[in-house]
This record gives C-alpha cells, structure tokens and sequence, in this order.
C-alpha cells in the first residue's frame, strides 16, 4: 500500500522533502498558506552535507547553474572604499560565500518544478488541527477538508504556526539581530561581490548581487524590542527609515527603493529548541524544529533533515524507529549550528565607534592571514556544514507515483 505524508511549507524543507519521499514511492501532499512561491528573500548557500544531498538528488549541477554569480565578500567603510576581501571558496566548505550561492526562491523553484508532478501542492492552505489515531493522522485543514495520512511533517519556518500541533512549548531565544531583505534595481556601480557596510549603533547595509537582473539589499540592526516582524509594512518601512536616516553609504538608495514598493520582508532572527522533534506520527523539519540563529546553515540543515528522514523511513516500516533515529543523526549537527557566541553577534555588529575600529580591524587581520592559515577567517565564516556523519542512503529504482489529480 503507498504511504501518504501530508507536508506543511513549501519553502526548501518541505520539497525538498517531497523529492525523497517520491522517490521512494510514497504519496505526497504539500499545504502552504501562501497564495504561490514566494521568491523573496535573500542568497542562501548550500555546504558540506547540504551539497551531497542535492548531488543525490540531481540537482546540484541546475543549482549551479542557477547561482548569483557572488564572487565573495568584500567589508566597506565610507564611501564604499574597501576594508577587507574574502573571495568566494574554492570548495564547498569554506569562506563567506560559498561555490555553491543561490536565491531561497530559486531553490525552492527547483524543487517545486522536480516534484510538482508526483506532489499534489494547496496553495493558500494550512493546518488547522491534527488528530492522531495511532495508525494515521487525520489533518483538518483551513479549508474545512479533511485529509488522511500516514505521517504529517511541519517543514515551516522559525515561527512556525502548526509547531504547536506536533511538539508544544518551544523555546524561543531572541538574538536580538533584526533584518530586512529587499530586492532593488540593479545600477552600473553594483558588481558581483557582496558589499557590506558597517556603522555604529549596530547599522548594516548590504548589496548582494543576484541572477535575475536585479540586486538584493540588507538593513540590519540589534534591538531590545521585540515583534518587529510582526507589524504591517508602513510600520516596519517607518522604522527603517527612521533607524537607517543617516547610516551612510547606499542606505538612501535602499530607503527610496520602499517608495516603489521595492519587494521587502523583514526577520527578526531567533532560535528554537526542542527537547524532541516528533510525537506520535506528527515530525518537525527545519527551522521549526531547530532554528539556528544568524550564520547561516538553515538550508544545509532542512536538505540533510529531508534526506535523512525519508532514508530513515525507507529502512524501516515502524516509523517510530525511523523517527527516532532521524533525530539520533540530526541532533549533532544541529547542536553545533545552534553553538553561535554572543561575542560574535556583537563583533559582527558595532555599537560604538571604538567597536567599529575593533571590527574592521579584526576583517583586515582575518583578510590578511586567509590564504596562510585560514584560522580567524574560518572561525567568523565557516558554518559546521560539514560536521555531520551523513548516511549513505542508497536511492531505490525510482517507483512510479500516482500522478497528482
């Protein structure tokens, strides 16, 4: 009989999922409250275990083909003029911007396009409840419909909606680092690298550039007040406004890019932990099970997380066996991506002129011994991408599916 998995999120995760799922005969519905893909947001990279993931699946040469085209990171200070330089990695573990850079949405499109045939997506859908019988799950979604499956999987983001339904009273830690992500027109000044600006009182500015003919920006700031994320457009547009007045730089050029309704959303960055991942036939994925906070493994956790737990499943028909050791060979290297020190939140973030100087200064020093020793420079920008024992999970002749409708 072919088992059916009822997926909330259609971001990376949740296809992601889907993919390997699929591939292994099983059904697969994927819910999503959103009305389509979203294609906002900012580059992503994909490392280490991340990358092995997407060569297993076969996808790895369409996400390179797909890149930004990032060339690395270079650190500015007024008027743009260079502080420090770190080119891109020569391999998929270190350095600032990966080989592998893409757009969130241009993932996520890749995914969507592999699976949308065998995965049956409902836009502007979510679940409402979940009613676990022991032998499947009876999902009811927003909707009033009703559906039945064999394992439900919430694949959503750090503040997840339907976490509750699966494991209650996650702990949230707010870092404190507020970010909005805007997509703007491209001018002739904008290259290839990853410009990022600093000023006291914690301001960011960043230029990334993308694939699509356009540029993507970045305001960050640290602040004690908390559910900015939460507030409507005009409202979060006014603080930034109002935060970025005189930051320097291109920050006039990303504020009048709101006059035209410049495609923005804004994060305030968090991390969750859980003291388990699943209950019963119910399973958490991604950033709703174990945000990592500001340094970037999300994507790399959520491909490992798809393709360990559709491994899992595949080796065995308890689920509760196939969960449990799901989270046995995630829990490690989540445990390291989560292992992120105040210190270098505020290093990477001055509040005072002095701690601007500090922070300059330690990029040059990092900048200047990257190619010798590779040890600051590693410390501020690796992530543990590649600290997970990944299983090899031999991929079955692909099965057919049912196609979807």
């Amino acid at each position: 009989m072919t088992r059916h998995a009822l997926i909330s999120g259609a971001s990376i995760g949740g296809p992601a999922l889907a993919h390997e799922l699929n591939a292994r005969g099983w059904r697969t519905t994927i819910v999503e409250r959103f009305p389509r893909l979203r294609d906002e947001g900012q580059n992503i990279d994909v490392r280490g275990a991340g990358r092995v993931v997407l060569r297993r699946m076969g996808l790895e040469q369409a996400a390179l083909d797909t890149g930004t085209t990032e060339v690395g990171l270079r650190i500015v200070g007024e008027q743009g003029r260079t502080v420090a330089e770190f080119p891109a990695g020569e391999n998929d573990i270190d350095g600032p911007t990966a080989e592998l850079e893409i757009l969130r949405g241009e993932l996520a499109r890749l995914l969507y396009e592999r699976t949308a045939e065998r995965t049956d997506y409902r836009f502007e859908e979510q679940i409402r409840d979940l009613d676990d019988h022991g032998d499947h799950v009876t999902a009811t979604l927003a909707s009033g419909e009703r559906i039945d499956a064999d394992l439900v999987v919430v694949a959503e983001g750090t503040r997840s909606r339907t976490r509750e339904l699966v494991v209650p009273g996650a702990e949230m830690t707010e870092v404190g680092l507020v970010i909005a992500y805007l997509t703007i027109p491209r001018t002739p000044e904008d290259d290839r690298w990853w410009n990022w600006y600093h000023t006291e009182r914690t301001l960011g500015v960043s230029l990334r550039p993308d694939n699509l003919g356009t540029t993507r920006a970045m305001l960050s700031f640290m602040t004690d007040v908390r559910g900015l994320e939460r507030l409507d457009r005009d409202d979060q547009v006014m603080i930034l406004r109002r935060t970025f007045a005189d930051a320097g730089w291109v920050a006039p050029r990303v504020l009048d890019a709101l006059d035209d309704d410049a495609p923005m959303y804004l994060d305030a960055v968090a991390q969750v932990r859980l003291p388990r991942w699943s209950t019963g036939r119910r399973v958490l994925l991604g950033d709703a099970a174990w945000a990592t906070g500001p340094f970037g493994t999300g994507t790399t956790l959520a491909l490992t997380a798809a393709h360990v737990l559709a491994g899992e499943l595949e080796r065995t028909p308890d689920h509760r066996v196939a969960l449990a050791r799901y989270e046995e060979v995630m829990r490690p290297f989540v445990a390291k991506a989560q292992d992120v020190k105040l210190s270098t939140i505020r290093l990477v973030n001055p509040q005072s002129r002095a701690a601007l100087a500090v922070n300059q200064t330690v990029f040059k020093v990092a900048a200047g011994l990257q190619h010798r020793f590779g040890g600051l420079a590693a410390r501020l920008f690796r992530p543990p991408a590649d600290q997970v024992d990944l299983p090899d999970y031999p991929l079955p002749t692909v099965r057919p599916a049912a196609s979807v409708g």
